[in-house]
């Protein structure tokens, strides 16, 4: 499990590193800020952002081609906490959703953690079945293996985070090399489960479509979040209204600023200037996730950065744009800012796996390898006059 003789510490990407290390700090810093000035709320998120950088120390000494072994127990750990939040969760009054899990004092999102573990163990196995990802057995599984855990999470019932999920989990099969005949299928069954979804939504859903539709309807009611977001982030101007000085989020105009609206407060007090370098440095680590994946020879590795990747920029893309108007409020949170111990943990569990594989990326495919994949290679792809074993075929394919 731990082998420093796969790892080339020369080859830590260091403006990944840095890049996570200056957002967790902005991020404490606006969350500081977001509850006015009062030490005390954010020390669960500072212990979770200790705890991640101690978890990312530790994963970059894991060899990955070793623990990829473990997707089966990975991804079994994983549906077992989601079934453990249809009987246990709460928060369906509060957040309009059973997300959450309480332990005593101690509470926690099993879908938070579910996306490092199907991220995990999904890349695992198209690794496995990459020669025969196309294969109608193979589609199948891995149909199965995404929608379990996503029919279980829009159970509680949590639209938001499911959609999460289909965004990276999509990427992901579609660097496995899925076929245009399969992403033409997948598009279409998409579009007739988006259309029925939204023919019957209901409630607050039903609301916030039609708020992103006429931004003017109900806006002392509804409406009102995203409203008073707006008017914090036109009033920060260029430089902002100052650190602790803005209006709407100190004066507690703005709901959920600790969580979904934390942007709103980051652009009311540090303007214009403050929002686009945090956006600079969130595309920076989603180029250098981008760069590490394409980097690798190891398809496992590719395919897990890539649904790190994924999983970020829908973060980041949706909960800025909801707050500018670019798409309807969903409860969807920031990285490194919005409130949440097990959020932030599982973040900086992501940054540890690709920081992790920077320093494995040249490494070959030498783990599991399907033996009716190798049975399905087309052989005319890799043109030697005679292949001796497995690891040369796959060594010509990668």
């Amino acid at each position: 499990m731990f082998n420093l003789k796969k790892k080339d510490l020369k080859e830590l990407d260091l403006i990944l590193l840095f890049a996570t290390i200056a957002l967790s700090i902005f991020g404490l810093v606006v969350l500081y800020s977001a509850y006015g000035g009062e030490i005390k709320p954010i020390m669960t998120q500072l212990f979770a952002t200790i705890l991640g950088f101690v978890v990312i120390l530790i994963l970059c000494t894991m060899d990955l081609d070793v623990i990829k072994k473990s997707y089966k127990f990975v991804y079994g750990l994983m549906l077992a906490l989601l079934l453990m939040t249809l009987f246990l969760g709460r928060g369906l009054d509060e957040w309009g959703s059973n997300s959450w899990v309480y332990i005593g004092s101690f509470s926690f999102q099993p879908s938070e953690i579910a996306k490092v573990g199907i991220i995990f163990s999904l890349a695992a196995y198209l690794d496995i079945h990459k020669f025969d990802i196309n294969d109608k057995k193979t589609m199948a599984k891995v149909i199965i293996m995404a929608g379990v855990p996503i029919g279980l999470i829009l159970a509680q019932p949590d639209f938001g985070t499911a959609m999460v999920y289909v965004f990276f989990i999509a990427a992901m099969i579609f660097i496995g090399g899925i076929s245009w005949k399969w992403i033409g299928i997948f598009v279409g069954a998409g579009l007739i489960v988006g259309f029925i979804v939204l023919t019957n939504l209901s409630g607050y859903r039903l609301d916030r479509i039609e708020n992103f539709l006429d931004p003017t309807r109900d806006t002392s009611g509804s409406n009102w979040q995203q409203q008073q977001g707006l008017i914090a982030i036109g009033s920060g101007m260029l430089k902002g209204r100052g650190y602790l000085q803005g209006t709407q989020s100190q004066y507690g105009y703005i709901p959920e600023k600790e969580t979904d609206f934390i942007f709103s407060v980051l652009a009311e007090e540090l303007g214009f200037i403050g929002s686009i370098i945090v956006i600079i440095l969130f595309a920076v680590v989603i180029m250098r996730l981008v760069m590490i994946a394409k980097d690798s020879n190891n398809t496992f590795i590719t395919l897990m950065l890539t649904g790190i990747a994924g999983l970020l920029f829908i973060h980041i893309f949706e909960n800025i744009a909801m707050t500018i108007g670019l798409m309807p409020v969903t409860g969807i949170p920031l990285p490194f800012f919005s409130y949440g111990g097990t959020f932030q943990l599982i973040t900086l569990i992501n940054i540890g796996l690709a920081l992790s594989a920077s320093m494995q990326k040249k490494q070959y495919d030498d783990g599991i390898v399907d033996e009716e994949a190798i049975r399905l290679i087309d052989y005319s792809m890799v043109k030697p006059e005679k292949i001796n074993n497995k690891k040369e075929v796959i060594n010509r394919l990668t």
